[in-house]
């Protein structure tokens, strides 16, 4: 199988059965698919759904046998390819799963104009002959590394985004943290906000925006460090950052919040390392993990 045949667009297909005999084809759509609206009404204007491959009138009674199927419209980003390092760790015509290293924004801002993670998949789709709209399911700051989510179509990004808010998504990273934490669990359960609208810092607030993290302890080291897992409930920007230096145990290398130390990483030690989920399409249950990168493997070594 060659990769223009692995990526192409998504397409779904029913086969009629006798229980449907009667039932128009638009209801039969509603029914077996869980598309949104949104996306029903684009399929509706468009010629992208079919019976027995020809166009489909939605309002004709289906029969048994008949093979109701739908093409997703081909669309594309327009950012700039750049050779920057795409690392895969799962994909299939739905989905694109990377292992981000840090240093790159996600997505282009008025600050970071080019130089992110959209410019290295537009250059990564151009190598693999695919084409598809980038839509990053999360976020990760530019100097966190790890799993970041790029759904490939928009059925996948309205059915990824339900399991996030329907708490459906895991969501594991692993810092490691100035100070020897006791308590071997935890929870920190603090609002957060932005005290200054045209700093980037955040905070905990009063007024903020509930905000959940659930840490681990996974090692802790005699010269005064801990590794930690922590788990997100919420996904506030800087969430971990913030909690973390809060409550007196900053990541390290983050300068934003109290934890530079240059001698062990010049950047945060914060790895988004693991992921579940159920595949937006075939609803299978999905794990997938990134490795922790060199350079805190290296900064590990030198609290041991």
């Amino acid at each position: 199988m060659n990769k223009k045949d692995q990526y192409h667009s998504s397409k779904f297909e029913y086969i009629v059965t006798e229980e449907d005999k009667g039932q128009p084809v638009k209801a039969l759509i509603r029914s077996k698919f869980t598309f949104s609206s949104r996306l029903m009404s684009k399929l509706k204007r468009g010629d992208f759904i079919y019976v027995n491959g020809n166009s489909a009138k939605l309002y004709l009674p289906a029969n048994p046998g008949d093979v109701i199927s739908i093409v997703f419209p081909e669309e594309k980003s327009d950012f700039l390819p750049e050779p920057i390092d795409i690392t895969p760790v799962f994909e299939d015509k739905d989905l694109l799963i990377i292992n981000k290293q840090p240093g790159y924004v996600v997505h282009p801002t008025k600050g970071h104009p080019v130089h992110t993670m959209a410019n290295g998949i537009m250059k990564y789709m151009l190598d693999t002959n695919q084409s598809f709209k980038i839509r990053f399911i999360n976020r990760l700051d530019m100097d966190t590394s790890g799993l970041l989510v790029v759904a490939k179509n928009s059925h996948s990004q309205d059915e990824f985004t339900k399991q996030m808010k329907e708490n459906k998504v895991a969501k594991k990273y692993v810092a490691l943290v100035k100070g020897t934490l006791s308590q071997d669990t935890g929870t920190i359960d603090l609002p957060l906000g932005r005290p200054d609208a045209e700093r980037v810092e955040r905070g905990v607030m009063e007024d903020g925006h509930p905000s959940v993290t659930h840490y681990t302890v996974l090692k802790r080291y005699d010269k005064g460090y801990t590794l930690v897992e922590l788990l997100l409930e919420t996904g506030r920007t800087h969430q971990i950052r913030v909690h973390l230096s809060h409550i007196g145990y900053p990541v390290v290398g983050d300068h934003l919040y109290g934890g530079e130390n240059p001698w062990l990483i010049e950047r945060q030690a914060l790895h988004a390392r693991y992921l579940s989920f159920y595949h937006p399409v075939t609803g299978e249950f999905m794990e997938v993990e990134a490795p922790l990168p060199q350079d805190i493997l290296d900064a590990i070594e030198k609290v041991k």
